[in-house]
């Protein structure tokens, strides 16, 4: 099963993924993190998912709230990308030195530089192997600052800009 495990993380590290920051606000407490596994699901009406590793602090704050925001970062954005992606970092201070502003339906943090900004009520979550899946409608898309600036990817474990 190691080799099985270690193969499948080899194989997945060649498949491009745009980056995303996901934030909440739970009280007066931001949590964010990086995540590659944004998805769009319906169009009508507007739903996305995003997937977190079910032992992690986020993924214990949508118990208690569900709103959140994803922002789809943009390349000059990969030293917040990567400190958001740091497992273990303290629950205070994590958006220090992160430029941000809030979002005005969900009150999540906004990442910048990002393309665009959604902001998301959650729908259903449901457990799939050591993460869970979270499905949420989208209330609110808002082009970000940086919106015609390349996408942000993480491609063989590095994160790049793409044109």
């Amino acid at each position: 099963m190691p080799d099985l495990i270690d193969d499948f993380r080899n194989a997945m590290a060649r498949l491009p993924a745009g980056v995303c920051a996901i934030s909440l606000r739970q009280g007066n407490l931001d949590l964010a993190m990086t995540a590659t596994s944004v998805v769009s699901v319906s169009l009508r009406p507007p739903m996305v998912l995003f997937t977190v590793h079910a032992d992690a602090r986020l993924r214990e704050a949508l118990e208690e709230t569900d709103l959140w925001a994803v922002s789809v970062l943009s390349a000059g954005a990969e030293a917040a990308a990567e400190r958001m992606a740091e497992p273990g970092r303290p629950a205070l201070g994590q958006l220090i030195g992160i430029d941000h502003h809030r979002g005005a339906r969900s009150g999540a943090a906004l990442i910048e530089p990002a393309r665009v900004h959604l902001e998301c009520r959650t729908s259903w979550i449901r457990q799939a192997g050591d993460h869970d899946v979270v499905v949420g409608e989208v209330e609110g898309v808002y082009a970000g600052g940086a919106s015609s600036a390349p996408a942000l990817v993480h491609h063989l474990a590095r994160l790049r800009p793409h044109l």
